[in-house]
């Protein structure tokens, strides 16, 4: 039985899978294809059979600038040769210009520091140069700590005259200049807590000079050295640094507060030989610093010291034995200004240490000389 829904399709069984054959459909005549479009639609589509004809007549000529379409590497520049890069001017062709290093090499010379490097190299100063190139690397103070040493040492010799208290004023100002003076020769800055303790057992070494008497200076200087060395290596043991920085801090340490606290011998000293000692550490230095050559310049100033003490002495009940005491102050500052210019110094270091180690290493000449030639 025949499903009434499927009559007029024959056989056909939807079930089954098979269609009927489709009937072929026609067309009106203007919606048919052409047999010429046909084929100049296959021509469009169909790649030459034969090769271009290479006529030197077709081929297209280039009448302006061409480019370089390949891709090049970009080679690597060296940062440090272009600190500095003139103007680009395109009218005219570029010079080659010198690496920056070699035009601050060439200027260098005429400065007293080197100048600093916009590419973040170290500033070379004229000492380290001068250790490259085997020369000494040393560059004393100059005129201006000099003066500065002139008047603290005139501001002793003048207030020792009044009496210990007066003198303990400029003492003080000393031993701190020297305490942050050495810990910056040593290039351990900052460092507030080691300056701090050097100037304190300075300050300590004078009050118990002034509680003693000055008949016994030896016992209270020698006494507070040794408490302040032991003092300071309980502390470094405290330190949770490194071996190598615990032993500089120790060092360092130990020596600005020696220094400091030997500065307290100005406070132990006559007042006539704190008086021609101070004047003959300022001349000394004062001459010490005039543009002459170095063995000249030590001469001068070991003389013009000897000078100065003759000439105090006899003012004052030393006599003429003052000759000896300002050689010996002079002696003492000579080298306190030898070692404020060695190894790197910088300005803070002249200004500091190179002002006051002329005054404290003198200090130890002023008391023994003062109570030897009574």
């Amino acid at each position: 039985m025949s499903d009434p829904r499927y009559e007029g399709y024959g056989d056909y069984d939807p079930y089954r899978g098979d269609y009927p054959p489709a009937e072929p459909q026609a067309y009106p005549p203007e919606q048919q294809a052409y047999p010429a479009d046909q084929q100049y639609a296959q021509q469009q589509y169909q790649y030459p059979q034969q090769p271009y004809a290479q006529d030197a007549s077709y081929t297209q000529q280039w009448e302006g600038q061409t480019w370089d379409t390949t891709i090049q590497p970009s080679p690597v520049v060296d940062v440090t040769d272009t600190a500095y890069l003139p103007s680009q001017s395109y009218g005219e062709p570029q010079q080659p210009q010198p690496p920056a290093a070699a035009v601050a090499a060439d200027e260098e010379p005429s400065a007293t520091y080197g100048p600093a490097t916009t590419t973040g190299n170290p500033r070379v100063t004229d000492a380290q140069r001068a250790r490259a190139e085997g020369r000494s690397p040393v560059i004393e103070p100059g005129i201006q700590p000099a003066a500065l040493t002139a008047v603290l040492g005139l501001l002793l010799a003048g207030t020792a005259a009044i009496g210990q208290y007066a003198l303990l004023v400029p003492l003080i100002l000393l031993q701190a200049v020297t305490a942050a003076g050495w810990f910056r020769l040593n290039g351990m800055w900052p460092a507030r807590q080691g300056i701090a303790l050097a100037f304190m057992g300075g300050v300590v070494a004078d009050i118990a000079l002034l509680a003693t008497g000055k008949e016994n200076a030896p016992a209270a200087i020698l006494g507070t050295l040794g408490v302040w060395v032991l003092l300071v290596l309980v502390l470094q043991l405290r330190s949770r640094a490194s071996a190598d920085e615990r032993m500089a801090g120790l060092m360092a340490t130990v020596a600005s507060a020696a220094l400091a606290i030997i500065a307290t011998g100005h406070l132990a000293a006559s007042e006539e030989a704190v008086t021609v000692g101070g004047i003959a550490v300022a001349v000394a230095v004062i001459a010490r610093a005039l543009p002459l050559p170095t063995p000249a310049s030590v001469v001068v100033a070991l003389l013009a010291a000897a000078g100065a003490g003759v000439a105090v002495g006899g003012a004052t009940d030393v006599g003429s034995k003052g000759a000896l005491l300002g050689l010996g102050a002079g002696v003492c500052a000579l080298i306190g200004h030898r070692v404020a210019s060695y190894d790197y110094p910088s300005r803070f270091v002249h200004m500091t240490a190179g002002v006051a180690l002329p005054l404290a290493a003198a200090a130890p000449a002023v008391y023994l000389l003062g109570r030897a030639i009574g």
